[in-house]
């Protein structure tokens, strides 16, 4: 009689806890759906207002609209090309990150071209004025080329006085513009970071991202394959996108190579938070790298 009490207990147990894990498992799953639903939401966070344009500090500009894409997602790039003071000057194809768009980086955008850059800023589609849906990874990469293609031909300048710069997203972005375009003089990379991967495992470390990703910026398996020399610029203080980040990519990557850590420096502030550190590394860098002048 104990006995069968006993068993009927334990019975009553193993079904509670297979209920209680089969639920567990059931939430589980449905929370790795719901991330992997919501992930595109997360990642990119762009701003259709433009606030401002580079008229407002002064500086000359032509606003530029550049095709992008085929089929249906066919768009257009809404872009400033801001000339330097003198013909001689290098040139940055600046590849903005996740959020906002162009009009946000108008203070950087004037730090720049004090510095003596010829400047090329386009929005992705999506981003800003451009057209052509929401933006993706994929997206993204087309978009790059379109503006390298644009700036290259179009606008005419010298691949190897022009450097690709990207920040945040944009140096994943501009890894990828640069392996496929090794003319350039080089790349720099602000305040990016090793993988999609390795962002979202500090955000959600229980859960398997990258099972789930679908949008993956894999930096760190890419960087190695560089084939020009690379600048890495990271602020101290960032708390988005550590600056441990931005050394393991530069351990990875080949010479020449160099990497300027700005103390102090947030995600977004390097150049001013470390102006004078911040733009002895840069003009150190490309005029080193540039073509010389025939």
């Amino acid at each position: 009689m104990e006995k069968t009490a006993r068993t009927a207990v334990i019975l009553k147990w193993s079904r509670r806890i297979r209920w209680t894990l089969m639920l567990a498992i059931l939430v589980y799953l449905g929370v790795c759906a719901y991330f992997w639903s919501i992930q595109h939401d997360k990642i990119y966070k762009p701003s259709i207002d433009i606030q401002t344009t580079p008229n407002r500090l002064g500086m000359k500009y032509e606003q530029l609209s550049i095709p992008s894409g085929s089929g249906a997602e066919r768009g257009e790039m809404y872009a400033w090309w801001i000339p330097a003071a003198t013909t001689d000057a290098p040139t940055l194809l600046y590849l903005h990150g996740h959020k906002h768009n162009i009009s946000h980086l108008i203070e950087h955008t004037q730090r720049l071209h004090d510095a003596g850059y010829n400047l090329l800023l386009a929005d992705y589609r999506g981003y800003g004025k451009s057209t052509g849906g929401t933006p993706d990874e994929a997206k993204m990469y087309e978009d790059a080329e379109a503006a390298w293609g644009y700036l290259t031909y179009q606008l005419k300048q010298d691949p190897h006085r022009t450097f690709i710069y990207g920040h945040s997203m944009g140096g994943a972005v501009g890894i990828v513009l640069a392996l496929n375009h090794p003319e350039a003089a080089g790349l720099i990379a602000e305040g990016t970071f090793t993988s999609m991967r390795d962002m979202a495992e500090r955000e959600y470390p229980w859960l398997p991202v990258d099972m789930l990703l679908n949008q993956r910026f894999d930096s760190i398996n890419r960087v190695n394959r560089l084939k020009m020399p690379v600048l890495f610029i990271h602020g101290t203080w960032d708390e988005r996108v550590p600056s441990a980040m931005s050394r393991q990519l530069y351990e990875r990557a080949q010479q020449p190579k160099s990497i300027k850590l700005i103390e102090g420096g947030e995600h977004g502030n390097s150049s001013s938070v470390g102006l004078l550190e911040y733009r002895a590394a840069l003009n150190e860098f490309t005029q080193r790298h540039a073509a010389k002048l025939q």
